[in-house]
């Protein structure tokens, strides 16, 4: 059988698309597509008006959001299946490793400590996760994770990102610092 190009052409259409589903290379390609989130106009900013969150620590002490008056405050929901939130994870870690004495992080899960221990273990991830013991804010509901949003000290959204990116960029670390000043 003589090979043509047309036979080439749909070898590597099915390695694409298998590359593409196999795990690992799926989370590469997010990574790759993956961007610097932007900062929402001041005019356009959400405030939070009910501040009532309570959160379950699960490797750190329960929280309320009415407690972080003043504090810039970066909130994440993810799981440790969905493939977006794995890609973004790494970029995370970073900025957390930097920020974590001057920014509150609340990584939020509806996984239990045992899966997200697992999970943190083979990782090497420290995150202070919590688990929801009211319902968010309306303003920080979605149905599609992940979903990250950065507060400023007065509780108005600065940030709101559905979908992964890229969060250790000059970018954002400029809109932290901006916020911590």
């Amino acid at each position: 059988m003589k090979i043509t190009k047309k036979h080439i052409t749909n070898i590597a259409f099915v390695v694409l698309i298998g590359l593409m589903i196999y795990p690992p290379t799926k989370v590469f390609f997010i990574r790759l597509i993956s961007f610097s989130p932007s900062e929402i106009k001041a005019e356009n900013q959400q405030q939070i008006k009910n501040t009532n969150w309570q959160l379950k620590g699960l490797n750190t002490k329960n929280i309320n959001l009415k407690e972080l008056d003043n504090k810039v405050v970066f909130v994440s929901f993810w799981a440790t299946w969905c493939g977006p939130c794995l890609a973004e994870m790494p970029s995370i870690k970073i900025l957390y490793d930097d920020y974590k004495d001057k920014v509150t992080f609340l990584f939020v899960t509806n996984e239990d400590w045992q899966t997200v221990s697992k999970f943190y273990t083979k990782k090497k991830f420290d995150f202070p996760t919590y688990n929801q013991l009211t319902m968010p804010p309306s303003e920080l509901e979605s149905s599609s994770i992940p979903a990250t949003f950065i507060l400023d000290k007065n509780k108005k959204i600065v940030i709101d990102k559905r979908g992964p990116a890229d969060w250790d960029s000059s970018a954002t670390r400029k809109i932290l610092d901006d916020l911590l000043n």
